[in-house]
């Protein structure tokens, strides 16, 4: 597979993507790997994934507003705003480069609506998508009400889902400086209407085999029916956070895949 000429597109104001483009020095790694995060995170989530990339594989894991290094940007509160401002950071970073793309929870969701606008757009798909921890059918889906609960309400209810990593949860310092971005994430999942789109691209999917958000035992098989290009799905023990627990499986496994996809 050739990449397809793309001229890159206008640099988005902030900074959106660790490492960025000036910090690794990644000119002659043959493809990006976009890598966005769960609801209410942002770059770290992948620093385990950095040293178990291959050196052709050029990472740029997403940090949103309002989050790590952006706390003092306001979070975006509503499913257009953030997806729109994350796609353009995307296309920004487009460089004529082939790219793949990997998200997991909310991450998952912006990452399989990205691919579908890209090629609506008439852009290059990404050569391989992957989707962990949210599917489109059987997945917990947030109401409005679940952003605006009282702080030790919420605080209950997301660790009645363990829909938050637990280290964050056992820190009322780290979750101060959180619960701003995980209620705007609330709202932003909460604000999204489905409307059956299909990826075009290879996608494979990965979900842990106790993960409370998952109401229906078979959610991830709904992902055969959102792509023409499914490459099946791989269960990992754990819970909701299973990809910090096992990164070292999953971005080997990740990788491999996109091998068999992806020919120079």
């Amino acid at each position: 597979m050739t990449s397809v000429p793309f001229a890159a597109g206008t640099p988005v104001p902030g900074d959106w993507f660790h490492p960025p483009k000036a910090d690794r020095a990644d000119r002659n790694a043959a493809l990006v790997l976009f890598l966005l995060p769960h609801a209410g995170g942002g770059a770290a989530m992948f620093r385990d994934w950095l040293p178990l990339l291959p050196s052709d594989v050029a990472p740029r894991a997403l940090t949103a507003p309002g989050r790590e290094g952006r706390l003092a940007e306001r979070p975006l509160q509503d499913w257009d705003a953030l997806y729109g401002a994350v796609h353009d950071a995307v296309v920004a970073e487009l460089d004529g480069r082939p790219y793949a793309v990997f998200g997991h929870c909310l991450g998952a969701h912006l990452a399989f609506r990205l691919t579908t606008r890209l090629t609506a757009e008439g852009l290059p798909a990404p050569v391989l998508l992957g989707v962990s921890g949210w599917s489109p059918r059987g997945f917990f889906r947030p109401t409005l009400a679940d952003s605006t609960m009282p702080e030790a309400e919420l605080l209950a209810h997301i660790r009645r889902l363990g829909s938050f990593p637990e280290e964050v949860q056992r820190d009322p310092a780290m979750l101060a400086r959180v619960l701003p971005a995980l209620r705007a994430d609330l709202r932003v999942a909460a604000t999204f209407a489905d409307d059956g789109a299909k990826a075009t691209c290879p996608l494979v999917s990965y979900g842990g085999d106790a993960d409370p958000l998952m109401v229906e035992p078979d959610a991830m098989t709904h992902w055969a029916d959102r792509t023409s290009h499914y490459l099946g799905h791989a269960w990992l023990p754990g819970g909701h956070f299973f990809p910090e627990e096992h990164a070292d499986q999953i971005a080997p496994h990740f990788v491999r895949t996109l091998r068999t996809v992806h020919r120079p």
